[in-house]
């Protein structure tokens, strides 16, 4: 059996996140159909991330196994021909019979789109949280250096959520203004589910003043979600990249 492997893009607005569940349409069961058409056999496909529903991806690695011999270039172009416009393959490749997309993957990279403009574009609205106030981006960077490391990040997992653990390892995190875009970059091991979106909603509030600095480090020493700040919506985060 052959060991393939596709990096995906998506526009995750229309789909309810990537695992597949009943009565709601999903990346993976989409995907998953288009691939059983060209094969013509059913597939078992495993993701590097399990993206949330309304969240985008622009580096999603997926792999799966056949024993059909379809060249790359076919696969690619007839999967592209088939999916939907808010789904693309960028790449197909064979790789080691041991690789697992998820299991296999040393770190993820996320980013979060923040608009801090007074009026929210048309071209924009799907893919960032709108702030209509001004907010501090250097603070919020100072901030998040805070937490960088291994630590303990039940204030950011979404609430009554179940883990064996939540210690995680943020490798590299920072944020960085564009005119009037604001950017959150975080790379970890691993995440838990609304990490992220936790800690760019917590972030907001120190941008804004309502929060200190030294206040993130003392929401993460308290274990508990009800001291983080708001959930940031869905339609601004992206997963950019998994590194193997």
């Amino acid at each position: 059996m052959r060991n393939i492997a596709l990096v995906l893009e998506y526009d995750g607005t229309n789909y309810h996140g990537w695992q597949c569940q009943p009565n709601v349409v999903t990346l993976e069961e989409v995907l998953r159909e288009a691939l059983a058409r060209i094969l013509s056999h059913d597939i078992k496909i495993y993701a590097g991330g399990r993206t949330d529903a309304g969240v985008h991806a622009s580096g999603q690695v997926v792999n799966f196994h056949t024993g059909k011999d379809i060249p790359f270039e076919g696969l690619k172009n007839g999967l592209n021909s088939i999916l939907p416009e808010d789904i693309r393959v960028r790449a197909a490749l064979e790789v080691d019979r041991s690789f697992h997309a998820r299991y296999s993957a040393r770190s993820k990279v996320y980013s979060y789109t923040i608009a801090n403009t007074p009026i929210h574009s048309p071209f924009h609205f799907r893919y960032s949280w709108h702030i209509p106030y001004t907010i501090d981006s250097g603070i919020m960077d100072e901030a998040i250096q805070d937490i960088k490391g291994e630590h303990d990040f039940a204030a950011f997992k979404k609430k009554d959520e179940i883990y064996k653990s939540t210690v995680r390892n943020i490798l590299l995190a920072g944020v960085k203004r564009r005119g009037e875009f604001i950017y959150v970059v975080i790379e970890a091991t691993g995440f838990l589910r609304y990490m992220v979106r936790n800690i760019v909603g917590t972030l907001v509030l120190v941008g804004a003043g309502k929060l200190k600095r030294d206040d993130l480090l003392a929401i993460l020493a308290s274990k508990d979600r009800v001291h983080a700040g708001p959930t940031a919506p869905a339609k601004g985060l992206f997963l950019r990249r998994i590194r193997y």
